[in-house]
């Protein structure tokens, strides 16, 4: 080796075979070098790091019907496997328009998409939330033909501990969707009243030891800082719980409280009324909706947005009542059990 050869860099080694720090998941995290890796993943029915399956994928496509020519818009971006889908109906003659509010995932989004061969003149992609759907309108003359909101946090968010959304990780407590934008979760919890904090795991989750969880958290010290500590404090308010049955449902009130503090800090239900407001008129006549739900707050407002513009004539054709993943979907990909597809197409 010459004075001026470079110096190659060894790769960091990790303690065992299978990393388990999300950081350290080189190969998932790599999926092009290590595509063999991921596949192994995958069937064993785990989500890789870094990376997304998207959900009733063809329940999606029959509801959307998505023909060539035709301009659709992708509300919720996310890692882009619904999106990869439509574009590949839609050419030649169609366009995508991608939105999300995401802005450390949605560049990447954009890269993966750019490399599969998809240009400006078919995917267009934007950082905006809801609000703006009506600003995209001069592109779909008319009116888009097809919808699609994907209302669950990704797996990439989840996975990540330095966004904070699982309990599964340590990492700050933050939850919100767009870190640049409103208050961590951490920061709510030190600015909430007790009572207004029972309403929100109420409200956003339907948790029934909501009273004694949120006397925890806000006890004396006031120090939930990251994703551990407040899962801790979950821990003691359950302390009196049967041995037996304590740990499971430690487990599930940690989800569900997750899950209401990340709603309140995205404000998620405004948002997503807003939305429902606005889809009639996105859409033209005959446009088709897709909602994908992963809770009973969102599948309540859904269904009361179609339901009451079926009855005004807004929508001529709306969902008898969710469609949902099938056994093997589940199977294949668990965090498939929850979700629940609602659709509507205009009048």
């Amino acid at each position: 080796m010459t004075e001026d050869s470079p110096v190659r860099k060894r790769r960091k080694r990790y303690r065992g075979t299978h990393p388990r720090r999300f950081g350290e998941k080189y190969k998932e995290l790599n999926p092009q070098t290590y595509s063999s890796e991921v596949e192994k993943v995958m069937e064993r029915g785990q989500t890789p790091a870094g990376m997304h399956r998207p959900v009733l994928v063809k329940e999606v496509l029959e509801v959307l019907d998505p023909k060539p020519g035709e301009v659709g818009l992708d509300a919720t971006l996310g890692f882009g496997g619904h999106a990869q889908q439509l574009l590949d109906r839609i050419v030649p003659g169609g366009r995508l328009i991608g939105i999300d509010v995401d802005p450390l995932e949605l560049p990447r989004t954009e890269e993966r998409l750019r490399g599969l061969g998809f240009s400006e003149d078919v995917l267009l992609v934007r950082r905006m939330n809801f609000a703006g759907v009506p600003q995209l309108l001069s592109l779909a003359e008319g009116g888009f033909d097809f919808v699609l909101a994907d209302l669950g946090v990704s797996s990439m968010q989840l996975d990540n501990p330095s966004r904070g959304f699982s309990f599964k990780a340590e990492g700050p407590l933050d939850l919100r969707l767009n870190p640049g934008k409103g208050m961590p979760a951490s920061e709510l919890i030190k600015s909430i009243k007790e009572e207004d904090l029972v309403e929100i795991l109420i409200s956003n989750s339907d948790e029934p030891h909501a009273p004694a969880i949120a006397k925890e958290m806000l006890g004396s010290s006031r120090q939930i800082e990251t994703t551990s500590q407040l899962t801790e404090a979950i821990g003691r308010a359950l302390w009196h719980l049967p041995a037996q049955t304590r740990r499971e449902e430690v487990k599930k009130s940690s989800q569900r409280t997750f899950q209401a503090l990340r709603i309140a800090v995205n404000d998620e239900f405004s948002v997503l009324e807003q939305f429902l407001n606005l889809l009639p008129g996105c859409l033209k006549e005959g446009g088709r909706a897709a909602i994908l739900t992963f809770h009973s707050g969102e599948e309540k407002r859904v269904k009361k947005s179609f339901l009451s513009g079926y009855y005004s004539g807004v929508y001529k054709k709306i969902s008898r009542g969710p469609i949902r993943s099938s056994a093997d979907e589940r199977r294949d990909n668990p965090r498939s059990s929850c979700v629940r597809l609602l659709w509507a197409v205009k009048g």
